[in-house]
């Protein structure tokens, strides 16, 4: 038994060490965040997928360029006509209308090699290539303002976490108060100076203040599971900075709307309106022709003589006799093609793509009214924060002054449980309402910092 209470002990001295070695501060939290949160890596590597595709796209300014070599065995029987090959599939043969059919076959062979340049798109190229920068300017705001978003959750589960373990604090002070004063209590009624209800009672009142003490453990536990799945971290209960426990912001000189100009999602936004209308040029330049160049150098080989439509026996059934080059062939030119349905077909096209953008412009204007409103409520909200504060502070005083004066009064006899236990739970109460409003004045900043679109506000 004696063991397994040292095994107990160890393991739990452990397991404190282990959660409370180290301190977690913000910076580090929304680093960790930023590293760690798999939905960043997710558009991370979309942001590195639209990279590629703009280097795709400037490779569109290359010629192509195709090489073929083709050997086939066969007849060719040929006879005059028309022929047409839907879809492209036939079989050609080469040679002078023979009277009789026959099957005589050799071996053929086809090599060639065919450049074609877009010389002129009359823009097209072009428009491509801004259209596949202004994708990957778009996942790069879609990036940083789910960083940032990312950054203000991670913020906030830091502060609530950090308000919950000086909930707990308080929690145990009030435990240990309450503990002080049941031993009191309980001597007193053991000697009989007064009733034994009254050690009862204060017996009650530390029950309570454990079981607040336990309530606010809770607390502090569900916040360390929220901060530890933001950062995508294993759960621990975590020691953070005291900075934010002891101290508060500095005030800020008054910042204005022009902020909001520069906010991460305000930015995706834009983005997004820069890519359609991006888009808009891309379809107007397929209303233009294609002026292109291109040239061909061609080889053939074949198993039939030349006089084989006279005399049918010349030919060699010879592998190597059909697969050299016995006629060459090159050809150069220039082609403008121009499909003139598409100048009215991309009207069409490019009246959906500008209803496109006025719907984005109105989502624009909306988010930014939004973050107007909730950047002038933070700012009144910041300065509620510090008044309420200082008022917390003059509760605070006043009732540890009347904890001090009723503890005295009622260790002389002077005064009731009732009266006792009133200053204990105001006490308690200012404790709380002291420690919320200090955590308030930096959620307070935080929500500043959601509305400006930038954390650094927040840390020092």
């Amino acid at each position: 038994m004696k063991l397994k209470f040292i095994a107990l002990v160890s393991f739990t001295f452990v397991c404190s060490i282990s959660s409370y070695g180290q301190v977690l501060t913000l910076e580090e939290a929304l680093f960790r965040s930023e590293n760690q949160y798999d939905k960043i890596k997710s558009k991370q590597l979309l942001v590195d997928a639209a990279q590629q595709n703009t280097a795709f796209q400037k490779q569109h300014y290359l010629p192509d360029f195709t090489v073929s070599a083709q050997q086939s065995f066969g007849t060719i029987n040929v006879q005059h006509g028309p022929m047409y090959a839907y879809g492209g599939l036939a079989s050609a043969a080469t040679s002078m209308p023979l009277a009789d059919q026959n099957w005589n076959a050799a071996f053929g062979s086809l090599y060639f090699a065919n450049v074609n340049w877009n010389l002129f798109t009359f823009g097209r190229n072009k428009n491509q290539v801004e259209l596949g920068i202004k994708k990957e300017s778009k996942a790069k705001a879609d990036l940083q303002q789910e960083i940032f978003q990312q950054q203000i959750r991670v913020g906030a589960a830091y502060l609530n976490l950090l308000a919950s373990q000086r909930m707990k604090f308080v929690q145990e002070k009030n435990a240990e108060r309450a503990q002080i004063f049941y031993e009191m209590t309980n001597a007193r009624a053991k000697s009989g100076l007064i009733p034994e209800v009254d050690s009862q009672l204060a017996k009650a009142e530390w029950s309570n203040a454990k079981s607040l003490q336990i309530k606010a453990f809770d607390k502090e536990l569900e916040w360390s599971r929220h901060l530890a799945v933001l950062m995508n971290d294993d759960f621990k209960v975590y020691e953070l900075d005291s900075l934010y426990s002891t101290s508060l912001p500095n005030k800020l000189e008054k910042p204005t709307e022009e902020n909001l100009k520069e906010h991460p999602y305000l930015q995706f936004q834009q983005s997004k309106i820069d890519e359609n209308e991006q888009h808009i040029e891309l379809l107007k330049s397929n209303k233009m022709p294609n002026l292109s160049a291109f040239g061909v150098i061609q080889g053939r080989g074949s198993g039939f003589d030349a006089n084989y439509a006279q005399d049918n026996s010349a030919y060699s059934t010879s592998y190597f006799k059909g697969v050299g080059i016995d006629r060459g062939n090159y050809l150069l030119g220039f082609s403008l093609t121009w499909n003139i349905t598409n100048f009215f077909k991309y009207n069409t096209k490019v009246k959906e793509q500008k209803y496109i953008s006025h719907s984005l412009q109105y989502v624009f204007d909306s988010q930014q009214k939004e973050l107007k409103i909730l950047f002038h409520q933070a700012n009144a909200k910041l300065d509620n924060a510090y008044d309420n504060f200082e008022e917390t502070k003059v509760q605070l005083q006043a009732a540890e002054m009347a904890y001090k004066q009723q503890t005295a009064l009622y260790q002389n006899g002077l005064t009731t449980l009732v009266d006792f236990t009133q200053a204990l739970y105001s006490l308690n109460r200012a404790e709380i309402d002291y420690e919320i409003a200090q955590n308030n004045v930096w959620q307070a900043l935080l929500l500043l910092a959601s509305a400006e679109g930038d954390i650094k506000v927040i840390t020092p």
